[in-house]
This record gives structure tokens, C-alpha cells and sequence, in this order.
């Protein structure tokens, strides 16, 4: 499964357990992030597409650190004037893990987890009993 979503004004297309370097969150190392505009999620046969961003869709991800791009040279110069101007610019940048693929919102529960529930849970046709209090009149 793979979405494309923008943070940053920028576009990425993504799938699980990649690392994508994004212009600067504000967050610490270590930490969960819900990336909300999804514009596109795809699972190789169907494709789902919002207009603009899906409804519900959500993309997780975990902090892997924060650091600064190369530096930049601006250098202007207007010829026989005597004029030059050097500047440089280091873009501060994000590094993200990508954890989950959320179409809905809603999170997966885990292979393991489904099957534990499902084995614990016995099935019962039963019709669920009334209490005594629920039945009086209430004047």
C-alpha cells in the first residue's frame, strides 16, 4: 500500500517503513506524527484519490531526528558595476519513518490481536436480559 501526501508544500509518495527526508516538523526525536493530507492512496490495483485530500486518511509516522540540509551560495553580481552579494542558506530539515498507511483513520488492529479476540470471545444467540428497573413506570 502507498499514499501521496504534502507537507511542506511539497509532494511524497510513500509506502510502509520509508524514510523521507520533509522540511521541518515541529517535533522531538522519538516521537509519533499523524501527517493528515493525504492526497492519494493506492495499493497497486485500485487507487483512491481525493479531491483534494482523501477523507479520513491519515499517514503515521515516527521522528528520526532533526538536522540541516547543505548550505546554499546566493551569489548576486551586476557586471562593471562594482556590486556582489554573497549569501548562504541552510534549509533545517526533517527525517520521518513512515509507521502506517491509515485509509479510514481508524488504526489496524494487529494479526495477533484479531485472533486473540476472536478465540476469546464465545459467540451467544441469547437475547441480552432486561432488568427489573428498566421495566417499572417511571411517573
Amino acid at each position: 500500500m502507498y499514499a501521496v501526501l504534502k507537507t511542506g508544500g511539497k509532494q511524497y509518495k510513500v509506502a510502509e517503513n520509508d524514510v523521507i527526508i520533509v522540511e521541518k516538523l515541529v517535533a522531538e526525536a522519538g516521537t509519533k506524527i499523524d501527517l493528515d493530507e493525504v492526497l492519494m492512496i493506492g495499493d497497486g490495483e485500485t487507487a483512491k484519490v481525493g479531491t483534494p485530500t482523501v477523507d479520513g486518511a491519515k499517514v503515521t509516522a515516527e521522528v528520526l531526528e532533526q538536522k540541516r540540509g547543505k548550505k546554499v551560495i546566493v551569489f548576486k553580481k551586476k557586471r562593471r558595476q562594482n556590486y556582489r552579494r554573497t549569501r548562504g542558506h541552510r534549509q533545517e530539515l526533517t527525517v520521518l519513518r513512515i509507521t502506517d498507511i491509515l485509509a479510514d483513520g481508524k488504526k489496524k488492529a494487529s494479526k495477533a490481536k484479531a485472533k486473540a479476540k476472536t478465540e476469546e470471545a464465545p459467540v451467544e444467540a441469547a437475547a441480552p436480559e432486561v432488568a427489573p428497573e428498566a421495566t417499572e413506570n417511571k411517573e
